[in-house]
């Protein structure tokens, strides 16, 4: 059972997802892959949540980034993954939901 008070708010599709303030993406050659820059460190991404990040442009809802990037791999169900991801990026401060 879900405990209320430790249970993430749900994302409304209708909201529109940023990269936070103060937070980069960017590509790291060196790595070979996107990491998140921040003042206290840096987040090494995998390729799914890199694609999601790059989309968090303020500019489209959820709904909207959910749709182009099902159309982008596919018709492929990304729904619930970009869901799932958007809350562990929003508690980790990664993204802001206006």
């Amino acid at each position: 059972m879900n405990d209320p008070e430790t249970t993430p708010p749900e994302i409304r599709r209708d909201a529109v997802p940023r990269i936070a303030r103060g937070h980069r993406l960017q590509f790291e050659p060196a790595q070979d892959c996107h990491v998140l820059l921040y003042p206290e460190g840096m987040v090494t991404l995998n390729p799914s949540a890199a694609e999601i990040l790059g989309r968090c442009d303020g500019a489209r809802t959820v709904a909207e980034l959910c749709a182009a990037l099902s159309a982008d791999f596919g018709g492929a169900a990304v729904d619930d993954d970009v869901h799932h991801f958007l809350q562990l990026a929003r508690s980790h401060g990664w993204v802001t939901l206006d």
